[in-house]
């Protein structure tokens, strides 16, 4: 068959999907331009494609109805909750379904004395917590942004409160998955730990869709604390600042949160978010959480560590509003960074090194964005590791080529120093070139192994994650 009759034949079965869908969802099932335009593409990954079609689920048997026909067909699906994603995770490949799991919002129950509640994954964090407050619980996991709860378990997200909550990782107890074939399973359970069998519920922690569609979640909820202290510490160097990081978590002081903004992005988030009374120079935010004495040490600590690395003093915002504002200020430092340059590219990359190589990378980082000439701003939740680049350059195919030259050079350190070609956005389209260095054949060929035995007809999310190569017990490469 010749690839431009191969192209009519998907053609032909995206377009019978799409009728026999829509007798079952009717005007759920959207073809118009400006609503596959809103499912083509996340953030910051320049890249993007229209789905033919987008079908808005509101329950797991829509999932598995969708999954089922488009399993038929031999329909590629693409999962899609907030389009907040980072590396190119939402955006669809030719001939595709944008599956959009957005209505999907119930809080299925809240378990007050066990600590765990289960919901829909289309739920975002931020109204998980508004409802959870008055019986005195929160969840810590804070990537910031309008991200769904199914995304934040699909790319394993953390945030600014890893370093003392951890990742979905330590988060998530269970999940209700739907395969490719449309059966519905469920993984894990309510219970803290548990010995019997494969740990399927962290196999599709961090899939990216490529494995099945997460469609409820069980997860871990928190005490909110009885004393919440935040505060911002300017330094005149980047080095200060990194190893008062570096010694606050080395001495293992129970910190609820602690980023990093470089003296670029302290400039643009000043001007952006209207932050007063505060200089561009390197930044460190901090949060503070626990019983008021716990507090009050926790604190004391910290200026003593930070007073002996040459800062300059701390300034407070102990009410909810000042430290909503403040952290505002930090989730949106993408948009602030874009504002330094109106119409340039800015692509974000992030990667992690073990705690004691921050400094080192952080410096070679620094070093690599002067010499390519190009704008730069670094921030990031440098409490574990994880710091981000946010690159600038001319929108054009040059300033593309340069930014991604770049990314490599940052990336390519990362790893010589024992990291992570990221600690948090994950791979979809942008990281795949790194994972071969990262993992190894053996590894990745195992990989390969699972998705082709989960989704043997390569439909769910296809191109994502796995870059091609040796599939486990198979001589050539297979479906994926």
């Amino acid at each position: 068959m010749t690839a431009l009759a191969d192209t009519d034949t998907q053609a032909h079965r995206v377009r019978t999907a799409i009728e026999t869908l829509r007798t079952r969802f009717g005007d759920r099932v959207s073809t118009t331009h400006s609503v596959r335009e809103e499912h083509s593409h996340g953030e910051a990954l320049d890249i993007s494609r229209l789905p033919e079609a987008v079908i808005y689920a509101e329950s797991t048997e829509d999932v598995s109805e969708t999954l089922r026909v488009c399993h038929q067909h031999r329909v590629p699906v693409v999962a899609f909750g907030a389009g907040t994603s980072l590396e190119g995770h939402v955006t669809p490949p030719e001939h595709a379904i944008s599956l959009d799991l957005s209505r999907m919002t119930k809080i299925i129950a809240v378990n007050t004395d066990d600590l765990d509640c289960r919901v829909q994954a289309g739920l975002t964090r931020q109204s998980l917590n508004a409802n959870i407050r008055d019986q005195g619980l929160f969840f810590p996991v804070d990537p910031g942004g309008e991200a769904t709860l199914g995304g934040m378990c699909a790319t394993r997200a953390s945030g600014t409160a890893a370093v003392r909550y951890g990742t979905m990782k330590e988060n998530v107890l269970g999940l209700t998955v739907v395969l490719a074939t449309g059966e519905v399973i469920r993984t894990g359970g309510r219970v803290r730990k548990s010995s019997t069998g494969y740990d399927l519920t962290a196999l599709f922690i961090g899939s990216e869709g490529t494995l099945g569609v997460i469609t409820e979640i069980q997860l871990r909820l928190y005490g909110l604390p009885e004393t919440v202290s935040a505060a911002i510490c300017q330094f005149r160097g980047l080095d200060d600042a990194v190893a008062t990081t570096m010694q606050l978590v080395q001495i293992g002081l129970p910190i609820s949160r602690v980023e990093l903004l470089d003296e670029v992005q302290m400039g643009a988030s000043i001007r952006y978010s209207r932050l007063e009374n505060l200089k561009p120079l390197p930044t460190l935010f901090f949060e503070f959480a626990g019983a008021p004495e716990a507090v009050r040490e926790q604190v004391q600590t910290t200026e003593a560590i930070a007073l002996d690395n040459n800062a300059l003093g701390f300034t407070w915002a102990d009410t909810a509003e000042e430290r909503s504002r403040l952290w505002k200020a930090r989730h949106d430092a993408f948009w602030a960074a874009k504002s330094l340059a109106p119409g340039a590219l800015v692509i974000s990359t992030d990667c992690i090194v073990p705690i004691s190589k921050l400094g080192v990378l952080i410096a070679g980082v620094r070093r690599d964005i002067d010499a390519s000439g190009l704008q730069a701003a670094l921030l990031g939740h440098v409490g574990d590791g994880n710091f981000h680049a946010l690159l600038i350059a001319e929108n054009s195919d040059d300033g593309r080529r340069r930014i991604l030259e770049l990314d490599r050079l940052i990336v390519g350190r990362a790893q010589s120093l024992g990291g992570s070609c990221s600690g948090e956005h994950g791979v979809g389209l942008g990281k795949q070139e790194f994972l071969e260095t990262e993992h190894g054949d053996g590894a990745l060929s195992l990989m390969r192994a699972l998705k082709n035995t989960l989704d043997p007809d390569g439909i769910l999310n296809p191109g994502k994650l796995l870059p091609p190569g040796r599939v486990y017990g198979h001589e050539a490469p297979l479906n994926l």
